[in-house]
């Protein structure tokens, strides 16, 4: 059985996209805990409901940003492979 080198690397691509999208899943549960805290210190103490949020929302931005970032990668590595262009 013979594998061309242009099925090799996309094999190997959609393998790292694969990889770069478990990122998603640590991210998505990081997120859920972060709300569960969130919320039992707003039962705790309602008054600091709104630094709490405020705190929570910036934090899980910066949090999605790396799950974004993984996607990019993903779909470029899926669609517009850079690196099969560099075995011709």
């Amino acid at each position: 059985m013979n594998i061309t080198p242009e099925a090799f690397v996309l094999g190997l691509s959609a393998l790292g996209a694969g990889m770069a999208m478990i990122a998603g899943a640590g991210v998505g549960a990081g997120q859920g805990i972060a709300t569960g805290k969130a919320v039992e210190s707003i039962a705790r103490q309602p008054e600091s409901k709104g630094d709490i949020l405020q705190t929570m929302f910036i934090g899980m931005a910066m949090a999605e940003t790396s799950v974004i970032f993984a996607l990019i990668v993903a779909i470029i590595l899926l669609f517009a492979n850079p690196f099969v262009a560099m075995l011709s």
